[in-house]
């Protein structure tokens, strides 16, 4: 290594240890709040995730007739007609963000894991075995359980949890 490249490796080094850890800008064409961790009113010490649904947008073409054909005494197309393309966008339904409220991730022991492992099992949306892990079949088997609650993710909402009878109906016994 040269001794240029190395004065060059030392500046990049004394750079990046000057930014602040867990500092994150957002580029100018993204929406602050769909960064967000939480909706602006949760309590603190709570924990959220969110479901987005995108717009549905309709896209028709319309032609509208300028100028009628020209049409001769004996029939013959003198000038086509002359038409305008006019293409509209129709928002159907606005994009949407569904909060909702989840365990934090203390409370995500592994014991808790395996009791909603169990819990989807007895339900049949668990197969395999209970490996008291957050793992790929835990979420996918999460996900579908929830989706026909209305909730199409595979974080474990809160609400979820109390209809597995993992928590109680208020409060929860794993908060610290």
């Amino acid at each position: 290594m040269t001794s240029r490249s190395m004065i060059l490796a030392m500046a990049m080094a004394f750079a990046l240890s000057a930014c602040a850890p867990n500092a994150i800008e957002a580029p100018a064409n993204i929406d602050p709040i769909f960064l967000a961790t939480a909706p602006p009113d949760a309590p603190p010490g709570t924990c959220w995730d969110k479901t987005i649904s995108p717009a549905v947008i309709e896209t028709r073409t319309q032609k509208t007739l300028l100028r009628s054909a020209r049409i001769s005494a004996d029939g013959q197309i003198q000038a086509a007609p002359i038409y305008k393309t006019k293409t509209i966008h129709h928002v159907v339904r606005p994009r949407q963000e569904d909060w909702f409220q989840t365990q934090c991730g203390a409370q995500l022991t592994p014991d808790f894991i395996a009791s909603v492992q169990r819990a989807l099992q007895a339900r049949g949306h668990f197969s395999g075995p209970v490996t008291s892990k957050m793992d790929k079949r835990t979420r996918v088997a999460v996900r579908r359980y929830q989706q026909s609650k209305g909730v199409n993710s595979e974080a474990l909402a809160l609400s979820t949890a109390r209809e597995l009878g993992l928590i109680a109906a208020y409060g929860n016994p794993l908060a610290n």
